[in-house]
C-alpha cells in the first residue's frame, strides 16, 4: 500500500472575539471539513452560506441540535502510546518519513495535534521480548537502569515531544506496568497473569519511583502514572491481577506514600485502566477510599469489553462519570485487534473509531489515549503474536501507510483542543449521531457522523440559528465556526 497525505492545510475556522470570548460574532460562516468511503482525499473543506433563524424542523426531516448554554466536562486531551514497537518500527522509516510521522501526530492543523504520550514500564507484548531494568532477585534494586528503552524509545520520546512543543502543545506523558518482574510475582512469571507478592508491595513501588526518575533523567518529564495495565486480564502476556481491593490498599498504603517519599507527589495517578464492563465496581470501590482517593487523578478505561462478543458499554461510563462528575475518565489504550493486513484500509475500522470516540465523549469522557502509535506491515512487532492495527503502519521499504482510522481520528483531534468544553448536541435521527465543543478561542466544532449506506441531508441548528448540510454515505464531518 502506497503512502498517502490525507492532511489539507485548513482554511480559517473561527474567529476570536476582542474579549477572548466564548462566542463568535453571529454572522461568522460555518467550514465543514468531510470524510468520505470512496472520496480520494481526506478533511475535504467547505464553506456553507450564512446562518439564518431556524425555524420548527418537521418530522420527515433529519436535524442536529446544539445548545452551547448547556456545557459539560472539559477536554484532557488526545493522543498516542509510545511503545517498543512503535519505537522500533519508526527506527526502520526512512528519514523524510520519520518527519512525516511526527508531523502527522503532532501538527494541530495538518496532523492529529496530539497532547498525550502513554509509555510502558518496562515490556508490553508489544515489545521484541520481555524484559525488566533490574536483575532477578534483585530486592535492593541497585541494578536498576533503562539501558534498553535508551536505543528506541527514549529518543522517539524526546522527538515526540520536541515535536508537539515546536507547535505551542503542552504535552503530558504516563507511563503504564504490565507486569511486575517475575521473582516478585505469585505465579513466579511476567506472563500470565499472577499477583503482586505481598512482601514486595513497597520494592515494587520504590521500582516505579526510580522508572520515573530514570525517565526525567533522560529527559522526559512523567505527568502521571496508572497503577497497572488490565489489572483483571490474565494474559499470554504481560500481565497482573489486582482485585479492587489490592489496587486500592497498594496505592494508598504503598505507591501513594512512595512517591510523595520521593518528592514526586506532582505526578498523577490514573487507577482502573481497563475495560468499561467493570468500570463501576472498580470505581465506587477505589474512589470512596479516604486513603486512596488524595492520590488519584482520574479513572483510564479501555474499549475490549467486546471480547466478550457484546457491544461496548457506554453507559457504564456515563452511569460512573454521572457518580463522580469532578473525576476525569479518560480511555487509555484502543487498538482494533486480529491484524488483517487486506483489512488495512478497512473504513468499518475507521467508522468504529468514530462511533467510539463519540459515544465516551458524550458519555463524559474527557479524552482518548490510542495504543501504537506505528506498527510495521504484520502489525507488530509482537512478542507473543497478538498483532494489531494501528492508526499508521509502516511498508517493509519505509513508507507510512495511512488507515481510514488516522482520518476518524483526526475529525476530532483537530478541531477538538484541550481546555475546550463538551456542550448539548443531539440528533432527530438515528441515522446520524453527534457531538459538540467549544474550544477556548471561542471556536465551536461540532462532529457528525453518518454510517449509512445513504448520503443525509440535514439542519444544523445553533442557538436559534440553522445552516443547511449535505454529509455523504460513511461518512464524518466536522462543522466549524
Amino acid at each position: 500500500m502506497t503512502t498517502k497525505r490525507f492532511a489539507m492545510r485548513l482554511l480559517c475556522a473561527a474567529l476570536m472575539t476582542a474579549a477572548g470570548g466564548t462566542a463568535l460574532a453571529a454572522n461568522s460562516q460555518w467550514q465543514v471539513y468531510t470524510t468520505a468511503q470512496g472520496a480520494g482525499e481526506r478533511f475535504v473543506p467547505q464553506t456553507l452560506g450564512a446562518a439564518r433563524p431556524a425555524t420548527q424542523p418537521m418530522e420527515t426531516e433529519i436535524a442536529v441540535f446544539v445548545d452551547t448554554r448547556r456545557s459539560f466536562q472539559e477536554v484532557f486531551g488526545f493522543g498516542g502510546a509510545v511503545t517498543d514497537a512503535t519505537a522500533e518500527t519508526y527506527a526502520k522509516l526512512t528519514p523524510a518519513q520519520q518527519k512525516a510521522f511526527l508531523a502527522a501526530y503532532f501538527d494541530p492543523k495538518q496532523g492529529l495535534g496530539y497532547s498525550i504520550l502513554r509509555a510502558t514500564i518496562h515490556s508490553s507484548d508489544f515489545s521484541s521480548g520481555s524484559y525488566t531494568y533490574v536483575k532477578d532477585g534483585d530486592r535492593a534494586l541497585a541494578s536498576f537502569s533503562i539501558d534498553h528503552d535508551m536505543k528506541y524509545r527514549v529518543p522517539l520520546m524526546r522527538q515526540a515531544l520536541a515535536a508537539g512543543g515546536s507547535y505551542g502543545t503542552q504535552m503530558r506523558v504516563f507511563a503504564s506496568p504490565w507486569s511486575a518482574p517475575a521473582w516478585m510475582k505469585s505465579n513466579g512469571s511476567m506472563v500470565g497473569g499472577g499477583t503482586l507478592l505481598p512482601e514486595f508491595r513497597d520494592t515494587w513501588a520504590q521500582y516505579i519511583v526510580k522508572f520515573v526518575k530514570a525517565y526525567e533523567k533522560a529527559g522526559i518529564p512523567l505527568w502521571g502514572l496508572s497503577i497497572q495495565n488490565e489489572p483483571m486480564a490474565r494474559q499470554k502476556w504481560e500481565s497482573m491481577i489486582y482485585t479492587a481491593e489490592d489496587e486500592t490498599r497498594f496505592l494508598g498504603d504503598h505507591l501513594g506514600p512512595a512517591l510523595s517519599a520521593a518528592g514526586l507527589q506532582d505526578k498523577k495517578v490514573i487507577v482502573w485502566d481497563h475495560n468499561r464492563d467493570l468500570l463501576p465496581q472498580r470505581a465506587a470501590h477505589i474512589l470512596a477510599d479516604k486513603k486512596a482517593r488524595p492520590y488519584i487523578w482520574g479513572v483510564g478505561y479501555h474499549w475490549y469489553e467486546t471480547w466478550a462478543k457484546g457491544e461496548p458499554m457506554h453507559r457504564n461510563l456515563a452511569a460512573v462519570h454521572e457518580a463522580w462528575p469532578d473525576v476525569p475518565f479518560l480511555l487509555t489504550e484502543s487498538s482494533i485487534e486480529h491484524f488483517d493486513p487486506t483489512q488495512m484500509q478497512s473504513w468499518a475500522n475507521g467508522e468504529r473509531y468514530g462511533s467510539e470516540i463519540l459515544a465516551d465523549l458524550n458519555a463524559g469522557s474527557s479524552g482518548w489515549v490510542d495504543w501504537n502509535m506505528l506498527l510495521d506491515s504484520r502489525g507488530g512487532p509482537n512478542h507473543v503474536g497478538n498483532y494489531c492495527f494501528a492508526l499508521l503502519h509502516a511498508s517493509d521499504d519505509g513508507q507510512l501507510i495511512y488507515t481510514p482510522s488516522y482520518a476518524y481520528m483526526g475529525h476530532f483531534t483537530r478541531y477538538i483542543r484541550p481546555k475546550a468544553r463538551r456542550v448539548s448536541a443531539a440528533t432527530s435521527r438515528s441515522t446520524l449521531d453527534a457531538t459538540a465543543f467549544r474550544n477556548l478561542d471561542g471556536s465551536l466544532a461540532v462532529v457528525v457522523m453518518n454510517k449509512t449506506a445513504q448520503p443525509q441531508h440535514y439542519r444544523l441548528i445553533v442557538d436559534g440559528k440553522e445552516v443547511a448540510v449535505d454529509i455523504p454515505a460513511h461518512a464524518i464531518q466536522t462543522a466549524v465556526r
